[in-house]
């Protein structure tokens, strides 16, 4: 499969394969259950609903821990502020996990003509915490291992070491004029002028640049930085744009607007950086 036909339609392969993570888990853990549970006096349908209830909620809670991870992201940079607050996350993730697990299993044993009990609360959610505990940073590990490997077939973008491709001396900012890309092994470099926009995702900023996405491990506003502030201007929280490769704008009624790029792409245009482009414009 071409890389960037992954790239386009990338949310949904991401969904077809977390959707086949949670089937293949699911089907793993029902069938160790029931092997388990032959010689003990229980209904078949009683550990198919106890490991599917479990599943289930995991992969209603997927969303929530992209979204944490977005906004909290594990890089080494970052890991002191946030190591400690995805620890502190796993108590409401096994919380909620442990709340939906449980509903489903009462309408199931309810549906069945039966009663569930959970038992006593205290001793059963410290039980099912620490392996939901184990759980979290399991399916972290799977996220991360998927963007080291997407990332090393996508390209990921990073500022050059040397100083030759800096600006003169008599520029008082050293605005760098390339990035370089590491590629399976190879390496080669991206004018900066070329970058038509940029998006932050989580501590990454991606690079777009005719019609390719590069990866860089940075914030935003480090790389803006490093950037000409009269040809790289920041329109939204989480995008910056090329001025050349501006189009047209179009106000909206909000206050804010939508940015028409060179290449179709639109992008949205906050109300709070219209005084910065006033003044390159």
């Amino acid at each position: 499969m071409n890389i960037q036909h992954y790239l386009k339609y990338k949310t949904r392969y991401e969904v077809l394969l977390w959707t086949l993570f949670i089937v293949w888990q699911m089907t793993a853990n029902i069938y160790v259950a029931v092997i388990d549970t032959e010689s003990a006096n229980v209904h078949v349908w009683e550990p198919v609903l106890w490991e599917s209830s479990s599943t289930l909620m995991f992969a209603v809670l997927v969303p929530l821990l992209l979204w944490f991870d977005n906004r909290v992201p594990l890089s080494i940079a970052a890991l002191k502020r946030g190591l400690p607050l995805h620890l502190l996350f796993t108590l409401p993730f096994a919380a909620l996990h442990v709340l939906g697990m449980v509903a489903i299993r009462e309408v199931g044993y309810w549906w069945m003509g039966s009663d569930y009990s959970f038992g006593d609360w205290g001793r059963e959610f410290l039980y099912e915490y620490t392996k939901d505990f184990r759980t979290y940073f399991y399916l972290l590990g799977i996220l991360y291992l998927y963007r080291l490997i997407l990332f090393r077939i996508q390209g990921e973008a990073s500022v050059p070491a040397t100083s030759e491709d800096e600006v003169p001396d008599s520029n008082p900012v050293a605005v760098k004029q390339h990035l370089l890309v590491k590629k399976l092994g190879k390496e080669f470099l991206v004018k900066i002028q070329d970058i038509e926009w940029l998006e932050a995702c989580g501590n990454y900023v991606n690079l777009h640049v005719a019609g390719r996405t590069y990866p860089y491990r940075g914030t935003m506003k480090s790389l803006q930085a490093q950037l000409d502030e009269q040809q790289f201007l920041r329109v939204h929280r989480s995008f910056m744009v090329n001025y050349n490769q501006i189009q047209s704008i179009q106000p909206l009624e909000s206050g804010d607007a939508s940015l028409q790029l060179l290449s179709g792409q639109e992008l949205p245009f906050s109300r709070r950086y219209r005084a910065d482009f006033k003044q390159v414009g």
